[in-house]
């Protein structure tokens, strides 16, 4: 049986092929409620010029098209970076049962951190939260990936 860490090594393995791909590196996988990987991805919201294609949202949708169901009741999903409002409103709607999640995200973290979506009231989905498993090696990820990205804006043209 893996372990929460576990799970979140290989999201960050997909993570680090985001960033192959220019992509802001975050992966996201999905198990079902025996503990079964469905779906796994990482964020391709630039390769797909599409603004929903974040880990999440890629994972949610490529499960959903395996169960042929767009409700996917006792999964976890598991994912580098603190979700967005976008991808929290998305698990609330496929009654995703736990989210765990590496690295909090003070800008746009809706799981608790900028804000809380999740435990709005006026939900009728509850999911069960578990924060920071391997959020030091996600920052760091997250960090490197924008280091490199300014340094390569910030060079003069030749």
């Amino acid at each position: 049986m893996h372990s929460d860490h576990d799970w979140m090594t290989r999201a960050l393995r997909l993570a680090h092929t985001a960033a192959a791909h220019g992509e802001v590196p975050i992966g996201a996988l999905l198990l079902d409620s025996q503990g079964q990987l469905l779906a796994e991805g990482f964020n391709q919201s630039i390769a797909r010029h599409d603004p929903s294609a974040h880990a999440e949202i890629v994972v949610l949708r490529a499960a959903g098209e395996q169960l042929q169901n767009y409700r996917l009741p006792g999964c976890t999903l598991y994912v580098t970076l603190e979700p967005c409002l976008m991808c929290v409103g998305a698990m609330i709607h496929a009654r995703i049962a736990r989210l765990v999640y590496a690295a909090y995200d003070p800008r746009t973290g809706a799981a608790g951190t900028a804000f809380d979506a999740l435990r709005l009231p006026i939900h009728n989905h509850r999911l069960e939260v578990c924060s920071g498993v391997m959020a030091a090696q996600s920052q760091a990820l997250l960090q490197d990936f924008f280091r490199a990205r300014r340094q390569r804006s910030a060079r003069p043209s030749a």
